[in-house]
């Protein structure tokens, strides 16, 4: 009978003894808060569709979950316990997230605006983790072609970006974010045109010159602008 309940004993807690419970839930608890700053930092495109404490959530309990499944010193009431902790750190996070603005932008962060007017909004755009690359290539999968079509984008806290096209009659010329066009950057201008700044976007009529700075941010490569329309 003994040793039938040392079996259940050690189904229960695994190698452990009891004393190790609270130090599982400690170390939880702990493993929750560095996740969860760790992700914050890593900033908005790490988490898209998922808030960042949700995602924490997903990732202690699948790690809870898995692995009394596979390691036999790892008992049932330790997965348990780390179940309660997680629930119970969700909970409170909840609390204070709905309870407090400043503590949700805290936690979560707030939506930036990336492009306004068919300009990029240098300032934010540097704040945050997005490649220029990515962008484009975000925007282009909405089937924007030219920075002239847009006259807001904004990158939300789930790491989406949304965007606000101009209408057909309002299209402007911009900067091409298809790469071949975006590509053929230079400094002289040739020939008057509209031409674009590849680092900011500012759009203007230029003459024949063979250097031209940026009055916006002091760069000195253009790219030809376009003003076609939106094919949806």
């Amino acid at each position: 009978m003994a040793d039938y309940f040392k079996g259940i004993e050690k189904i229960l807690i695994g190698d452990e003894d009891w004393a190790f419970i609270p130090e599982i839930m400690f170390r939880t608890l702990l493993m929750y808060l560095v996740v969860l700053i760790s992700l914050r930092v890593l900033g908005k495109r790490g988490v898209k569709q998922l808030s960042i404490f949700e995602l924490v959530v997903i990732i202690s309990l699948g790690s809870a979950a898995g692995d009394p499944m596979f390691y036999k010193e790892v008992g049932i009431l330790s997965a348990m316990a780390v179940f309660l902790v997680v629930v119970f750190a969700y909970k409170v996070t909840s609390y204070f997230v709905n309870k407090s603005k400043k503590f949700e932008i805290l936690l979560e962060g707030s939506c930036t605006c990336v492009v306004e007017n068919g300009r990029f909004a240098i300032e934010n755009f540097k704040k945050e983790a997005l490649a220029q690359d990515e962008f484009f290539a975000e925007l282009r999968l909405k089937n924007i072609s030219h920075l002239g079509q847009v006259q807001l984008a904004i990158l939300e806290t789930t790491g989406s970006i949304s965007v606000f096209n101009y209408k057909d009659d309002e299209v402007k010329y911009g900067l091409p974010i298809l790469p071949a066009l975006f590509a053929n950057k230079h400094q002289e201008i040739k020939y008057k045109d509209y031409y674009s700044c590849s680092f900011c976007g500012l759009t203007k009529l230029l003459e024949p010159s063979a250097k031209t700075v940026c009055s916006c941010c002091e760069k000195d490569k253009w790219v030809k602008a376009i003003n076609i329309l939106r094919v949806v």
